[in-house]
């Protein structure tokens, strides 16, 4: 009766969660889990089959794809776009132990107070592809772009981008001088009015150019 009792309590928050996260432009799929405990800070897309457990928050407009995973002590900034299956785990089995059971089956689950328990820090800005997976103590930088299936066991740059198992770096997206003035720019915390203001810097192409100032930019823009 207890548990029935629970059940229907559960049910009863849960609507109320999603219909608060929806008025506040927020989608969660009902087909995901653990999003309850999650800190959203608005306009995030949460499609099918997702699944959260632990301290987590999402940034502003940040949209996560099918079947991602995120466990453990881990927050993402905002305007990030994440792929398809796409695990970000904080947490690991005991290593330096008789066994990295942690099971219920196996004292009770009295191991998993052995659980390694780390963080995962992700910035604003960035892009990660599907199949990625990011594991243990790793930062990623502000405007990093995390290539298709790369496993990252260690931090990643601002703006750079990585690849491969375990992943390395590949490239700079710019130069030194246009990504400092990005990371002094720190756009993504922009009010929707500021955003306007300097669109047309969004339109720019960053590349073999000097500043992000400079007076030409992209042919390949829409009319502002």
């Amino acid at each position: 009766m207890r548990k029935f009792i629970f059940k229907i309590l559960r049910y009863y928050k849960l609507k109320i969660f999603r219909s608060k996260r929806l008025n506040e432009g927020t989608f969660i799929s009902k087909h995901s889990n653990g999003y309850f405990n999650v800190l959203f800070e608005g306009k995030n897309g949460i499609p099918d089959h997702c699944n959260f457990s632990g301290k987590i928050e999402i940034g502003y407009a940040t949209t996560l794809g099918v079947n991602n995973n995120i466990h453990g002590d881990v927050k993402i900034g905002r305007y990030c776009q994440i792929g398809a299956n796409v695990g970000i785990i904080s947490t690991n089995h005991p290593t330096t132990f008789l066994s990295t059971y942690i099971n219920e089956n196996l004292f009770n689950g009295e191991l998993k107070q052995l659980k390694q328990l780390k963080k995962i820090r992700i910035g604003n800005d960035i892009w990660i592809g599907h199949n990625v997976v990011i594991v243990g103590n790793v930062t990623i930088g502000n405007g990093a772009v995390l290539a298709a299936g790369s496993v990252v066991t260690k931090d990643v740059l601002p703006y750079s981008i990585v690849a491969g198992v375990p992943a390395r770096i590949l490239k700079k997206r710019f130069s030194d001088s246009i990504i400092e003035e990005v990371e002094k720019l720190h756009w993504w915390f922009f009010s929707d009015k500021k955003l306007q203001t300097n669109k047309r810097l969004f339109f720019k192409n960053l590349n073999n150019i000097k500043s992000i100032y400079d007076t030409g930019y992209s042919r390949n823009r829409t009319s502002t």
